[in-house]
């Protein structure tokens, strides 16, 4: 079945050229936790500016307990929705579905739960976002959470660019706790050479199952790296060739109505689906599951 669907949306997009696009969108936010530089609120106006300044239409997901369910991160959160920015679900606490002592009854609260929270916010879209980007450590869990996200009249909005730009995060704070003077270069450095190594690699997996570069779907989360430096990131997908797309637009994309028929499925939607293909330990498989383990190594002793 699967190989049948991705025939038919490789077909039904064959007839016109499609240009590398990439849509932002952030999880996690708003957070109301303090970090080294700035304030929450200085966070997420820094992000707030940079997309608008770059004229680019992203998501927030929101995970209400970092902030959405106090009125000062609502606040926050409604920033995003009257800039123009989707508003998505992303559960109140950010359990682990993969987890044998989660229920799928209490997954689907944790849904419901931010839904209520959430669905009067400007941009509120019925679009549900997997934490950890795990699906259920069973069968009846992701068939369970399928059936009821089209009960609710949810969509999954898969990630298909996957990134650990929250071990950068960390990492970044590290530092600056240490000293917050500290010389960023070399971390920034590395930073974006990851968002680009995930790029490319994201790239040429779509096009080895797919035939085409499909619009991609970046997971970045709302966190202090990005405060920094989504600019540089967007210029340098700029500098790359790539065009920036709306997550709507990109989502319309044929390849995001598949579910790859996985006992566990999860992680990118591409990556998801190599597996499922059988395609393996195909080549450079292993960084695009290190969590940057690569760019760690490098980083040791700062």
């Amino acid at each position: 079945m699967l190989k049948r669907l991705l025939l038919a949306a490789a077909l039904a997009l064959a007839t016109s050229a499609q240009a590398q696009s990439v849509a932002f969108t952030f999880d996690d936010g708003p957070k109301l936790g303090a970090t080294p530089l700035l304030t929450p609120p200085q966070r997420n106006q820094a992000l707030l500016d940079t997309l608008d300044r770059n004229h680019v239409q992203a998501a927030l997901f929101v995970t209400a307990s970092n902030g959405a369910d106090r009125p000062e991160g609502y606040a926050l959160a409604q920033a995003w929705g009257q800039a123009g920015h989707a508003i998505g679900n992303h559960t109140v606490t950010h359990p682990d579905l993969n987890s044998a002592k989660l229920s799928l009854a209490q997954y689907e609260q944790e849904v419901l739960d931010c839904d209520a929270i959430i669905r009067n916010l400007p941009g509120y879209q019925k679009w549900f976002r997997f934490t950890f980007l795990r699906e259920g450590n069973t069968p009846e869990k992701r068939d369970g959470m399928r059936a009821f996200l089209k009960q609710q009249g949810y969509r999954n909005a898969y990630v298909s660019l996957d990134t650990s730009d929250w071990r950068f995060d960390d990492k970044l704070r590290e530092i600056l706790e240490k000293n917050p003077r500290a010389d960023l270069a070399p971390l920034k450095a590395l930073y974006l050479s990851h968002i680009r190594q995930r790029a490319l690699a994201y790239r040429a997996l779509s096009q080895q199952l797919q035939g085409r570069d499909i619009a991609q779907v970046i997971l970045l989360h709302h966190n202090l790296i990005n405060a920094l430096w989504l600019n540089d990131v967007i210029a340098q997908f700029k500098t790359m060739g790539w065009s920036i797309t709306t997550p709507a637009a990109a989502f319309a994309d044929p390849v995001y109505q598949l579910m790859p028929d996985r006992a566990a499925a999860g992680q990118s939607l591409l990556l998801s689906m190599a597996r499922t293909l059988g395609l393996g330990k195909f080549n450079g498989w292993e960084r695009l599951v290190d969590d940057g383990d690569y760019e760690m190594e490098l980083l040791k002793g700062m």
